[in-house]
């Protein structure tokens, strides 16, 4: 079984510059004998042509191919210094909408799964970045408008603004659709960004999959805690106008309208919790008669552990496969309990409501029932 396979990424030069940054200007070329800016992403080597003459006895040189561009998270693909970011607007710019709504108007309600559904058409469309123009939805195309377009506010905000529409939070607490938010009150144009938070990519919390606008169009990938430069600085918010009848467990897993219950997770229907002794797995590949837990067909907890080989778990991921739950499979499900089972089962315990421990990718009995249900 093949593990998932991340993106790597590499970070942000000596010039960390994120998102909608003022950068530094960087010249189209540097005086002689002196080095050019990290931040340029091109070289240009020039080579000198010799004349064709008989009495230089030399033909023309070719010229040298330039090196190939490389685009880092947070600098231009063009290597050029961003516009300063938009201030707060009104859909579709200064002609659009009144930039406050009526005295007394609650923000809009909006679940996690829409903010995410949101953010994702803006990164399917590849928006391109700019601090001036408007998407046809009436949002500003940089990272504050692509924040105000997901959390579906009725103007355009910045980056100065956004904390008022949201609570601070701590890092234990965010869950997709939050936001990871840096403004610089000193220098607003100097580091300010903000991030949508998507999901946790790693159990160690580490990195997360962000979505942001930044040079050249709307990105999804994945970005280390808090962010690749000035990570400090990021804090984490929620917006206030969030709903919980719909949460999604992690970016892209499908998402269920059903609460929670009191008891969340494997305790729930008076069935053992996930530090619950589980019976040994057996070496069969049919069902297995109910036991103690009182599942019929489930072979025990042992069976999903690092390195096992049971039909049981090939058995399993197919049915995560049929539920849609199959995102972290690169060849499909096998015999052999891997992390792309146990992502995908956390996937599944997610969907259902259940959160810490009760959400740890190794399916207990209940996690099996509601499976094959």
């Amino acid at each position: 079984m093949e593990t998932p396979v991340f993106e790597e990424i590499d970070p942000a030069s000596d010039c960390d510059c994120p998102g909608c940054r003022a950068r530094c200007a960087v010249p189209p070329r540097a005086p002689a004998g002196r080095g050019i800016h990290p931040a340029a992403h091109r070289v240009l080597v020039v080579a000198t042509a010799a004349t064709a003459t008989a009495a230089l006895g030399a033909g023309q040189a070719a010229a040298a191919p330039a090196a190939p561009t490389i685009h880092r998270p947070g600098v231009p693909a063009d290597g050029q210094p961003d516009t300063p970011q938009g201030p707060r607007a009104p859909l579709h710019g200064p002609t659009g909408r009144p930039a406050s709504p009526a005295a007394g108007t609650q923000l809009p309600a909006i679940t996690r799964t829409d903010i995410i559904e949101r953010a994702r058409t803006w990164v399917t469309a590849k928006v391109p970045y700019s601090m001036t123009a408007y998407w046809s939805d009436g949002y500003r195309q940089d990272c504050s408008g692509y924040v105000s377009m997901a959390w579906k506010l009725p103007t355009n905000e910045w980056t100065g603004s956004l904390g008022a529409f949201a609570d601070r939070i701590t890092k234990e607490e965010l869950q997709p659709g939050d936001i990871l938010l840096f403004h610089n009150t000193a220098d607003p144009q100097q580091g300010s960004h903000v991030v949508i938070f998507g999901g946790w990519t790693d159990a160690a919390h580490t990195s997360y999959t962000a979505y942001e606008q930044t040079p050249p169009s709307t990105r999804k990938q994945s970005t280390p805690y808090a962010y690749w430069s000035n990570s400090a600085k990021y804090l984490p918010y929620r917006y206030k106008g969030v709903t919980s009848e719909t949460t999604p467990a992690a970016d892209g897993a499908p998402a269920t309208a059903a609460a929670p219950t009191a008891q969340t997770g494997e305790a729930t229907a008076g069935l053992p919790g996930p530090g619950a002794r589980r019976p040994a797995a057996t070496g069969g590949g049919g069902d297995v008669p109910a036991g103690a837990h009182g599942v019929s067909g489930y072979p025990g907890r042992a069976t999903f552990r690092p390195g096992t080989d049971s039909p049981h778990v090939t058995r399993l991921g197919a049915q995560l496969v049929r539920k849609g739950f199959g995102r972290h499979y690169t060849n499909g499900p096998g015999p052999r309990w891997g992390e792309a089972d146990r992502r995908n089962v956390e996937a599944f315990q997610r969907a259902q409501g259940w959160r810490g421990g009760a959400a740890d990718g190794y399916p207990g009995p209940e996690t099996w029932r509601r499976l094959f249900s």
